[in-house]
């Protein structure tokens, strides 16, 4: 069984759920505000809704109503704006409702993104790229480093490393990525090639033989090799070693060779930005 991708935690542990006073309350019931006056989270990293899947959920809300309150906060004027539960606002305005049961809580634009961002990650809505481009504006707009967008949505440095990484490949990578056509395994093994050239004329391949990532992988490797032929016979890395950089690799979350000889040898560690480089450092004096 696949391990599920959602969070534990939830959006409880990043904002309190209290109810607010100046909604509409039924008695005995969650507050409600009007459907007009809401507007959508101008920072949700989900950039696309399955209009099927919406029109479910609205006949869904038709039939039982909306189990599950939206979060918002005020926007001024009697607005809200959304902080969660995008497709519920959207599907109960399919719906036809006029108001709809929401949690009012203060947050500043950090929490808009941020909230989102797990709501999305619990309920797996979002492809790689819209990940991605949500961890890299948490960085560079909030000044958070890659360990801190980590701690806030659940996921280890290196996993949020490594998909950060996506936004540098050429677009019609990425294009191909939120399509589907290219899964994130294989477009993690596009980034180790040097240029755009190649990596479009490699993805190319992929989607013409159908190859795995694991295919993908060793034609990478291939690609490297050729590149830049050695100068001397390769030594063969014995299986333990070979073990060894691996593990590296999954904790620091970038390629890492090792290289032994007679008396010693060295370990290589490959990074690809400043930022990488310093959550490499900060990943090692932690653990030393």
């Amino acid at each position: 069984m696949g391990k599920k991708r959602g969070l534990g935690k939830g959006l409880g542990a990043l904002i309190p759920l209290q109810e607010a006073t100046d909604a509409a309350a039924p008695a005995g019931g969650v507050p409600t505000v009007p459907i007009k006056a809401i507007q959508p989270n101008p920072r949700q990293p989900r950039s696309n809704l399955d209009s099927e899947s919406l029109a479910e959920l609205a006949a869904s809300i038709q039939a039982h109503g909306l189990l599950q309150p939206i979060i918002v906060t005020q926007a001024g004027d009697g607005r809200y704006t959304l902080i969660a539960g995008e497709r519920r606002w959207r599907a109960a305005q399919l719906a036809g409702l006029e108001a709809i049961p929401a949690i009012v809580q203060e947050a500043t634009p950090q929490a808009l993104l941020e909230l989102a961002l797990v709501e999305n990650l619990q309920r797996a809505d979002l492809n790689p790229l819209e990940e991605a481009l949500a961890y890299r504006q948490l960085m560079d707009e909030f000044g958070l480093t890659q360990e801190e967008v980590a701690r806030r949505v659940g996921k280890s440095r290196s996993a949020v490393a490594n998909t950060v990484r996506l936004v540098e490949l050429p677009a019609e990578v990425q294009r191909a990525v939120v399509d589907g056509r290219l899964s994130e395994g294989h477009a993690r093994a596009l980034l180790s090639l040097p240029s755009a050239e190649a990596q479009l004329t490699l993805m190319r391949s992929i989607m013409q033989h159908e190859w795995s990532v694991r295919q993908t992988e060793e034609v990478v490797k291939k690609l490297l090799t050729e590149e830049k032929p050695p100068t001397k016979p390769p030594k063969t890395i014995a299986p333990e070693l070979a073990d060894l950089a691996g593990r590296f690799e999954q904790s620091l979350g970038t390629r890492v060779t090792i290289e032994k000889g007679n008396k010693g040898g060295k370990v290589v560690i490959h990074f690809y930005s400043d930022e990488e480089l310093q959550a490499i450092y900060e990943a090692i004096v932690k653990e030393a």
